[in-house]
């Protein structure tokens, strides 16, 4: 059998899905890089960065770097302070402009286009007054991962060419529909997980609200596409002990998930070996079939 021809979607989930890069490891170390990758939200940056030939190990590099020390973070999150007092007034305290947290943190040795990168990569986001679900897959690399990861409320919306986006969460956090049609094995990795419950409230707060309602909202719409289209690979990384946005939290969450590696290698050698055993009973009905006289 010659090489696979692997297709990843790396779902969104916020801080969760620095789980995703023990799935890249794994492939790495299966010798099964991926010929094409789709993303949504933090799967869009992730999905990026290996994209660009980073390897699941640079991507591993890079996350622990930027999220070791909380004062370099907070620095650079400082960044993003409105400049004006007109932009203040204009989109409240709490919204960060996507596209330029995707400036900052982004490494800068990932290209401008997705032309550039070097496994076809594409995101997904949501046309917000077109109340549809779009898949860019060329033009500004930045500008599309924002897009993608814009999250109501947290972020605001993105504008490119005069469509303007919202996070691809509330559309389709797990595009595996999104990789082309010719791949081999479709592997696809879930890191919506659940609210977190605060042990010390009865109720989420109104942080928490917002934030548990979009997860719901997307365990809702990847629960009905499920129902009817499955992926050859599913992961599901144990990440319900984490929030949203606990990124300074990456080194828990990298060795809480780290089981994630060997479960990703043991399903995607079965995959294949079933794929290899229909392949050959195929061929033996072939067989028979032109025998029959």
């Amino acid at each position: 059998m010659s090489t696979p021809r692997i297709g990843l979607a790396l779902g969104g989930g916020g801080a969760r899905g620095l789980a995703h890069i023990h799935v890249l490891e794994a492939l790495d170390e299966l010798g099964l890089p991926p010929v094409a990758i789709t993303g949504c939200s933090i799967g869009a940056i992730i999905g990026a960065a290996y994209a660009a030939g980073l390897g699941g190990r640079g991507v591993r590099e890079v996350v622990t770097a930027t999220f070791r020390n909380s004062g370099e973070v907070w620095g650079r999150l400082w960044q993003l302070r409105p400049k004006r007092i007109a932009d203040l007034l204009g989109t409240g305290l709490t919204q960060f402009d996507a596209l330029h947290t995707v400036e900052i943190f982004l490494p800068p040795e990932i290209p401008e286009t997705f032309e550039a990168l070097s496994i076809p990569f594409s995101v997904v986001a949501a046309d917000f007054y077109g109340c549809r679900e779009v898949e860019i897959a060329s033009g500004p690399l930045r500008a599309g991962i924002a897009a993608s990861i814009a999250i109501p409320v947290l972020f605001r919306p993105v504008e490119i060419d005069g469509t303007v986006y919202i996070d691809g969460g509330v559309v389709n956090p797990l595009p595996f529909d999104r990789l082309p049609a010719d791949v081999d094995l479709v592997i696809a990795v879930d890191v919506v997980g659940e609210p977190l419950r605060n042990a010390a409230r009865a109720y989420p707060s109104a942080s928490e609200a917002v934030f548990g309602a979009s997860q719901i909202l997307m365990q809702s719409l990847m629960t009905e596409k499920l129902k009817s289209r499955q992926p050859d690979v599913l992961v599901r990384p144990p990440i319900d002990a984490f929030r949203v946005l606990d990124f300074m939290k990456a080194a828990a969450i990298l060795k809480s998930t780290a089981a994630v590696k060997d479960e990703v290698k043991r399903k995607v050698e079965a995959a294949l070996e079933a794929r290899v055993a229909g392949d050959a009973a195929a061929e033996l009905v072939s067989a028979g079939r032109e025998r029959t006289p």
